[in-house]
């Protein structure tokens, strides 16, 4: 009797496998079809010993840091554009995360960058902060045929904003939310369908599904095996190579969640102004805290990769 499928090969017939990571071989093992990187990630990949001498002349040939860092990541995006079929995403440094012009001046030089190395913008989403400032920067670059993908997303605000933006797809971090109501709550059952990160992105999908927006729903940030196959059906997943290794090693059943609604809602809403914005984030403190968090993290991890660049160009 032929061995059932594994639970990765089963999630891949229903929803679209992203690899959360840099690694190009953890890509190379599991064939996803996507791949995106943040800044941690990056770093991750520039601290492997193979690759210290390719990234000394980048950081040698760039006009400043901020020049040698983009180059660092398109050089990493492009690698890991031969290994997926689908999008690679590339962030926009989380420094300009409130600063609406320099996000678009970035986003178009990373995408100019990739095309000098003949990759279509089609195939590249620029990752920006879901503030108020990134999200209008996101809908000016859509205008312009730039796909984004709207991270570091913690609720419904963010997540309505940016489906009335027309963003191309957005990343509720699922692990985040956990994290956030474990250390509040510490003696909670949050397992399977009480996880409140799994309950945002079905919140989200939802609402996405039932109303008609396009904007495609990519739940990330994932803390346990568990709160993936709770969102199986999902657009996609951003999976790390330590989570898509344990699915790859499962072969029980793996039933789907999440499935497109029937008839979508067409009824018109006003999209948020920035008031209203800002004061339904201010009056979530998990989303506002973990918002905050989240651009410093990634700007810790991206000041040690300017120290790394800055140390190989001398």
């Amino acid at each position: 009797m032929p061995m059932a499928q594994d639970k990765l090969t089963q999630l891949k017939a229903m929803t679209t496998v992203v690899a959360d990571t840099g690694d190009i071989e953890a890509i190379r093992r599991f064939q996803p079809t996507d791949a995106t990187t943040n800044p941690s990630l990056i770093l991750q990949a520039a601290q492997q010993e193979g690759r210290r001498a390719r990234l000394a002349e980048l950081a040698r040939h760039s006009t400043d840091i901020s020049d040698a860092l983009d180059a660092v990541a398109v050089e990493i995006g492009s690698e890991i554009s031969e290994l997926v079929p689908g999008y690679v995403s590339t962030e926009v440094s989380a420094r300009l995360s409130f600063d609406t012009e320099a996000t678009l001046t970035r986003a178009r030089s990373l995408i100019e960058r990739y095309e000098r190395r003949g990759i279509g913008r089609e195939r590249i989403l620029i990752k920006v902060a879901a503030t108020w400032e990134g999200i209008r920067a996101a809908q000016q670059l859509e205008r312009e045929g730039i796909h984004t993908n709207l991270t570091l997303l913690f609720s419904f605000t963010q997540a309505q904003a940016c489906a009335d933006a027309g963003v191309t797809l957005i990343s509720p971090f699922v692990g985040r939310i956990l994290d956030w109501y474990k250390a509040r709550e510490p003696g909670a059952n949050f397992e399977g369908d009480n996880d409140p990160g799994v309950q945002s992105v079905r919140r989200i999908y939802e609402h996405y599904k039932g109303h008609g927006y396009k904007t495609v729903v990519m739940g990330a940030s994932f803390r346990n095996r568990g709160e993936i196959e709770a969102l199986s059906g999902c657009d996609r997943l951003t999976i790390s190579p330590a989570l898509l290794a344990e699915l790859a090693d499962d072969h029980d059943s793996l039933p789907r969640q999440l499935s497109p609604a029937g008839d979508a809602e067409t009824s018109p809403r006003e999209p948020y102004d920035e008031s209203e914005f800002r004061w339904e984030m201010n009056e979530d403190a998990m989303a506002t805290e973990k918002l905050a968090e989240g651009i410093r993290k990634f700007m810790d991890d991206q000041r040690k990769l300017e120290a790394l660049l800055g140390e190989l160009r001398h």
